[in-house]
Parts: structure tokens; C-alpha cells; sequence
């Protein structure tokens, strides 16, 4: 009785545990539950793909760019993003960015919590 093949992966057609690739130069692969000795051949021709999903490595610039999304239309308080305010712990705030140091350094982003109005600053 051979395994059985769904896409890459191997079952044990004994008890339908997955089973591990072979090692090199081994023979056959045996299945950790019943003991079931599948021989190695069975894993020829198998292509194996693995795609990683675009959130399983999150970056700070990535992250950046997706939580400036909303525009706040009520005045000029900036654009709605995903910051915590350090007074309420509240997880929005508004954001504006200005130049006030020297063009060679980065912006000051000033924010504003949606919930409690506390202002903050950060230097990039």
C-alpha cells in the first residue's frame, strides 16, 4: 500500500499521519504513529512551492504605508492612522508632518489622539 498524495504532501495510508520528507540517503521514511515504512521513491517527482504571505514579514515602512489610508475631512486635523496614544492608550490618532529642522535631517510628524486630543511629536 502506497501513501497517499495531496499537492507535496505525503499520508500514511496506514493511519493518514503526514509524513516527513526523507532524509538523504535514506531508503524509505517511517511513519511516526504506526510505523509504517513508505519507501523513498514515492517522493520522486514531487515539486514543493512555499509562498509567504505579504503580512508573514511585516516591516516598520510597510506598516507605515498601510495605516495612512483615512483623510479626515472635518478641518485640517491631518490623515487618520494607526498610532497609540501614549495618554489614553487609544489606537488612532492624527497625523501632520513639517519640516522645522534642517532639510538634510528628517520631518517632525505631530499627532493628535482621535479620542482624547493629546498632542505628541516625533522626530524622524
Amino acid at each position: 500500500m502506497l501513501a497517499h498524495k495531496i499537492g507535496s504532501l505525503l499520508f500514511c495510508p496506514t493511519c493518514g499521519t503526514l509524513l516527513d520528507s526523507p532524509k538523504d540517503n535514506e531508503n524509505h521514511v517511517t511513519c511516526e504513529q504506526c510505523t509504517h515504512e513508505e519507501p523513498s521513491s514515492s517522493y520522486d517527482g514531487i515539486e514543493v512551492i512555499t509562498r509567504s504571505h505579504p503580512d508573514a514579514f511585516p516591516s516598520a515602512l510597510r506598516q507605515k504605508r498601510k495605516t495612512q489610508t483615512k483623510l479626515h475631512e472635518e478641518g485640517d486635523k491631518g490623515t487618520l492612522v494607526s498610532e497609540k496614544c501614549p495618554e489614553c492608550g487609544h489606537m488612532e490618532a492624527y497625523s501632520k508632518d513639517k519640516q522645522l529642522r534642517s532639510a538634510d535631517e528628517g520631518t517632525t510628524v505631530f499627532y493628535t489622539c482621535a479620542a482624547c486630543n493629546h498632542g505628541w511629536r516625533v522626530n524622524n
